[in-house]
């Protein structure tokens, strides 16, 4: 069988930036996930794409295919009291946050003083060249729900 759209992948990867730091990986066949629901960054899915149980290779996925480009327009600064007042605010930290329409965003904050806390609402990754070692595990048809639910179900099925 090759991966195609509603097709239930499970794979093994690796995951390193282009100094060969280790930024996430699976093993053990422990990642799974349906085909063309959008559930993985559009460059791996692209190249995953018609392969079969037993493949290894490596794919190169630039930011246009990943998390997206650097915005420098997402780095702003933002009034102390938009933060928790009983809570240190520190750089490094991570809150979710909502946008301007209503979606939920995560920012890392970058610098805090008393007055101001400057964030970045880039994806941690966002401009960042991913290389990925990948192996396929397993391929098997989606069952109906998992296609009408976008995602794959486990052993069992899946609560929502």
């Amino acid at each position: 069988m090759k991966i195609a759209d509603n097709h239930v992948v499970t794979l093994n990867y690796t995951l390193t930036d282009n100094d060969g730091q280790v930024i996430d990986q699976s093993q053990d066949g422990s990642f799974a996930y349906l085909h063309g629901a959008q559930n993985i960054i559009p460059g791996l899915e692209k190249e995953i794409t018609g392969k079969a149980v037993g493949d290894q290779f490596q794919v190169k996925v630039p930011p246009a295919e990943g998390y997206g480009e650097r915005d420098e327009n997402r780095v702003e600064s933002v009034p102390r009291s938009m933060f928790p007042e009983d809570h240190d605010v520190e750089p490094g930290m991570i809150f979710h946050a909502q946008g301007p329409q209503g979606e939920t965003i995560t920012v890392t904050v970058l610098e805090a003083n008393a007055e101001e806390v400057k964030i970045d609402s880039n994806h941690a990754l966002a401009g960042v060249e991913l290389n990925f070692d990948v192996e396929i595990v397993n391929i098997r048809e989606a069952e109906q729900v998992e296609i009408d639910h976008g995602h794959v179900h486990g052993p069992g099925g899946h609560d929502h």
